[in-house]
C-alpha cells in the first residue's frame, strides 16, 4: 500500500518490495485520495455499508491523516496496523531470519564483483550503486533505522566521488517518513534505474545470484527486476564492451555511469527543461572530435609542407613536417566529429593554407608538457606585461595569436592597441593606412565602456609565407549594447552588430574565425557570422546575465556562464542546450575549453576552478588556491594537461589537470595567505606597456594577508606580482604563457 509521496508502508512479511508498493496486508486496495463518506455504498475494503474490519477502519484513518498532513502520526499508525491481523489481533514478531537479507545479499555481491575477472569487473561494478540505493531505501521503509544507518555508513565510501551529491542527499534517511520528504529518494523510488551490460557479464551476474538465493541473492534479483531496467548489448554492437575498451578500463578504481545510464531526470549534466517526461535527464551524445579539414585545404597544406621539408630537412631524431602533419590529423580520426555540412565555412583561402602550415611548424617545435612526472610540475614560463598609469581605466585585455599586439578596452569607451615589442606597428598592406607609424593606435566608436575585446585567430608572421597570417580583425563589445568589428589594416570600424538590448559583457571568436558568440545583460548569448548583420542563433535559457562565453575547439558547441551560477553547453547546429553544469557557489568569471575538446574549465569569484568532463557531463575535480576577488582568465596548454589562471589576487597559477583525483568538493590542501585583492570592472586613461618577467615559482605569496586560503595539491606553481591584478593569461602554441594586468599603486 502506497503512502503519499511514494513512501511504502512496512512490509515485514515481504521478500521484496516493488516501487510504490508493499505487501503488508492480505486485502490490498489502492488508497483513495479522500476519506470515504460515512454510510456510502462501499468502503476501501469493498464491504458494503454495515460491517467493517479493524484493518479497513485503520485505513480510513490513515487516509484522513495523510490528507490533513499529519505525517508522523500516519507513520506510527501504519507501523502498528501492519502488525495486526484483519480483526485487529497482533501478529507474532518476526525473527531476524525472516527479515529481508539486504545487507547480506549486497555484501555477497560486492565481494563477488571485486573478485571477478578483470574482463567483467568494470561493468559489473556499476550494478553496485543501484543495489546499494534500493537496499538502503527498502531497509528504511521497513522501520529498521539502526540497520539502515549501519548499512549506509559501511558502504557509502564505495561510491565517492561519482555519486557525491546523491550520497549527501540520502544520508539523513532512516525512517519511512524521511523518504516522503526527500526528493532524491522519491526520484529513485518512482523511476527505474537504467543499466547496460554486455551479454556475457549479465549472464554471469544472474547465474551468481540464482546460485546464492538463500544468502540474499533472491533479494538482489528482486531489486534488479523491480527497480532496474537492464539493457544487454552484444560486444560487436557496442564499442564500450569491446575487449580493447574493457581491458583499458580494468585498472580504473572509479566507474562513472555511461551517458545513457542512470535515473531519467537525474543524470548530472542534463540541460533538458521541457515538459516531455521521456526526455527529462537525457544526455545527447556529443561530437567532440576535431572538425575535419576541407579536402582542398588539406592537399594544399600537404604540398606546402612537403616543399618546406625539402628546404629545411629535419634534424636527427626530429619528425619531418609531413610526419608531424599526418600525426596531427590521424590523432583525431577515431573521434566522433561534426561534419563540414553541419558547420558551414566559406571556402579556404591562401591565408588559411599559410596558417595551417605555420600551425604544423609550431606544433613540432613547441615545448612539450605531456604530463606531471614524479610529483614535480613542468617548468612553465610566464611573460607578464604590466600596464602603468592606467588610473583603473582598463576593463579588459586580449593578446593576438601572432604575439605582436595587445588590445585594451577602456572605461572611457575607446580601445587602445599596442605593439608587444614596443616597435612601430607594421601595416599588413602598404597604402591602406596613411597615419604616421606608431607603437599604439586608438579605436573610437563605442558610446559606453568597453567590456570585452577579442582578436580574430592569427599566426606568427613569416617572411616566406604565401599570405599574411598576422592579426587583422578585432571584435569589441560595450555597454552601448553593440558589438563592433574593427579592421587592423585600416584601423577603422567595419561593421556594427546590433541585437542585444542590454550591455554586452563578453565576446569570443570561433577557433577558425568567421563565427563569434556574445553574451550580455539580457540573459541571452548570440551566435554571429562576420558576413551577416543579424545573429544566426539566440541561446536563451539562463535566469540571469550571461557573463562569460567561449567556443568548443571544433566550432560545434558554445559554452555560456551566467550569474545564475550555471554553465550551459549549446549545440551550434540546433541552438539547443546539450549540457548544464551546476556546482559553483560564486559568480562565474572565466571559461575555457581544453584543446582536445573533452574538458571544460570554469572559475568563479570565490577562487575555485571546476573541471568538467563533457561526455558524461560530470565534475572531474575542484581546484583552489587563488585568493578572493575573482579568477578572470583561464588558458589550456597545447596538450590539455596543464591549465593556467590569473585573477584579482595578483597571481598567475599553473595547475595540473591530470593530478591525483580528489573528492571534487574536498578542501584539503596546504594553507597560504591571500594575495593582493582588487576589483576588476571599474578599471581608464592611456597606458604604456612594459614587460615584467615573474621569476617566483613558490606555492604562495609568503605573508598572510586577510583570511587564509587553501591550496589544493593540483597547483604546480604560482607567479605573484607586486600589485597587478591579472586580467588575461594565454598559452601560446609553443606553450609559453603570456599574461597582462594593470599596476594598481
Amino acid at each position: 500500500m502506497s503512502a503519499p509521496g511514494g513512501a511504502p508502508s512496512p512490509a515485514p512479511r515481504s521478500a521484496s518490495i516493488g516501487p510504490n508498493s508493499a505487501i503488508a496486508m492480505p486485502s490490498q486496495q489502492p488508497m483513495s485520495s479522500n476519506p470515504p463518506v460515512a454510510g456510502g455504498p462501499s468502503g476501501p475494503g469493498g464491504s458494503s455499508g454495515g460491517g467493517m474490519s479493524q484493518q479497513n477502519l485503520n485505513q480510513i484513518v490513515i487516509d484522513y491523516l495523510a490528507k490533513k498532513g499529519y505525517t508522523r502520526t500516519e507513520a506510527m499508525l501504519r507501523m502498528e496496523s501492519a502488525s495486526q491481523e484483519i480483526d485487529g489481533r497482533p501478529l507474532p514478531q518476526l525473527g531476524e531470519d525472516a527479515r529481508p537479507k539486504y545487507k547480506t545479499g549486497f555484501d555477497l555481491t560486492k565481494v563477488w564483483v571485486e573478485d571477478n575477472l578483470d574482463l567483467y569487473k568494470p561493468e559489473l561494478r556499476r550494478v553496485l550503486w543501484p543495489l546499494f540505493v534500493y537496499s538502503f531505501l527498502n531497509l528504511a521503509a521497513s522501520f529498521l533505522p539502526q540497520e539502515t544507518k549501519q548499512f549506509f555508513e559501511a558502504n557509502k565510501h564505495l561510491f565517492l566521488p561519482e555519486h557525491t551529491e546523491d550520497i549527501r542527499a540520502l544520508e539523513p534517511i532512516s525512517l519511512p517518513e524521511h523518504i516522503q520528504d526527500n526528493s532524491t529518494a522519491k526520484l529513485y523510488r518512482s523511476h527505474k534505474y537504467r543499466l547496460i551490460f554486455s551479454n556475457p557479464a549479465f549472464s554471469n551476474l544472474m547465474q551468481f545470484l540464482e546460485k546464492h538465493q538463500k544468502e540474499g541473492g533472491n533479494i538482489m534479483s528482486a531489486i534488479l527486476s523491480s527497480f532496474c531496467t537492464v539493457v544487454t548489448r552484444e560486444r560487436a554492437a557496442d564499442d564500450r564492451f569491446s575487449f580493447t575498451t574493457i581491458l583499458g578500463r580494468a585498472g580504473e578504481s572509479q566507474t562513472y555511469p555511461d551517458e545513457d545510464e542512470g535515473i531519467p531526470g537525474h543524470h548530472p549534466g542534463s540541460a533538458y527543461t521541457g515538459d516531455n517526461a521521456a526526455m527529462t535527464g537525457t544526455l545527447p551524445r556529443l561530437k567532440l572530435g576535431k572538425l575535419p579539414m576541407e579536402q582542398q585545404l588539406e592537399s594544399d597544406v600537404k604540398a606546402e609542407i612537403t616543399e618546406l621539408d625539402a628546404r629545411q630537412p629535419p634534424m636527427a631524431g626530429q619528425n619531418s613536417y609531413v610526419q608531424e602533419y599526418e600525426h596531427m590529423i590521424k590523432r583525431e580520426d577515431d573521434e566522433d566529429a561534426p561534419t563540414r555540412a553541419e558547420i558551414p565555412y566559406p571556402p579556404s583561402t591562401a591565408r588559411d593554407v599559410a596558417m595551417e602550415v605555420q600551425r604544423v611548424m609550431e606544433n613540432r617545435d613547441r615545448f612539450r608538457i605531456d604530463t606531471r612526472t614524479g610529483g614535480v610540475g613542468p617548468a612553465v614560463s610566464v611573460c607578464m606585461f604590466t600596464f602603468h598609469n592606467t588610473y583603473d581605466g582598463i576593463n579588459c585585455l586580449d593578446f593576438s595569436d601572432d604575439h605582436m599586439l595587445v588590445a585594451a578596452g577602456m572605461q572611457e569607451s575607446y580601445i587602445r592597441v599596442w605593439s608587444l615589442d614596443g616597435q612601430k606597428i607594421k601595416p599588413t598592406h602598404e597604402g591602406l593606412d596613411n597615419s604616421p607609424p606608431s607603437n599604439s593606435r586608438r579605436l573610437i566608436g563605442h558610446s559606453g565602456p568597453v567590456y570585452a575585446v577579442a582578436f580574430a585567430p592569427s599566426m606568427a608572421r613569416t617572411d616566406d609565407a604565401i599570405a599574411p597570417t598576422n592579426a587583422r580583425w578585432l571584435l569589441s563589445s560595450s555597454a552601448d549594447k553593440t558589438i563592433r568589428l574593427w579592421s587592423l589594416d585600416m584601423w577603422q570600424c567595419i561593421v556594427v552588430y546590433k541585437g542585444h538590448d542590454q550591455p554586452v559583457w563578453d565576446i569570443c571568436w570561433g577557433p577558425f574565425g568567421y563565427y563569434f558568440v556574445s553574451g550580455g545583460h539580457d540573459k541571452t548569448a548570440r551566435l554571429w557570422v562576420t558576413d551577416r548583420i543579424r545573429q544566426q542563433r539566440i541561446f536563451a535559457g539562463h535566469d540571469q546575465d550571461v557573463d562569460c562565453v567561449c567556443f568548443h575547439p571544433n566550432s560545434a558547441y558554445v559554452f555560456t556562464a551566467s550569474s545564475d551560477r550555471t554553465v550551459r553547453m549549446w549545440a551550434v547546429t540546433t541552438g539547443n542546450a546539450v549540457r548544464m553544469f551546476t556546482g559553483h557557489t560564486g559568480n562565474i568569471t572565466a571559461l575555457a575549453c581544453s584543446r582536445n575538446g573533452k574538458i571544460l574549465a570554469s572559475a568563479d569569484d570565490h577562487g575555485s576552478i571546476f573541471l568538467w568532463d563533457l561526455g558524461p557531463g560530470r565534475l572531474l575535480k575542484r581546484m583552489r588556491g587563488h585568493g578572493k576577488g575573482g579568477i578572470w582568465s583561464l588558458s589550456w596548454s597545447v596538450e590539455s594537461t596543464v591549465l593556467v589562471s590569473g585573477g584579482a589576487d595578483g597571481t598567475v597559477r599553473v595547475w595540473d589537470v591530470d593530478g591525483p583525483a580528489q573528492d571534487p568538493f574536498s578542501s584539503q590542501g596546504r594553507v597560504i595567505g591571500d594575495g593582493v585583492t582588487a576589483t576588476k570592472g571599474d578599471t581608464g586613461s592611456t597606458a604604456t606597456a612594459g614587460t615584467q618577467a615573474s621569476a617566483s615559482v613558490g606555492p604562495g605569496l609568503g605573508k598572510k594577508k586577510g583570511k587564509e586560503n587553501v591550496v589544493t595539491p593540483d597547483q604546480i606553481s604560482a607567479f605573484p606580482t607586486k600589485k597587478s591584478p591579472v586580467y588575461r593569461v594565454k598559452f601560446t602554441n609553443m606553450n609559453l604563457v603570456i599574461a597582462g594586468g594593470a599596476y594598481l599603486p
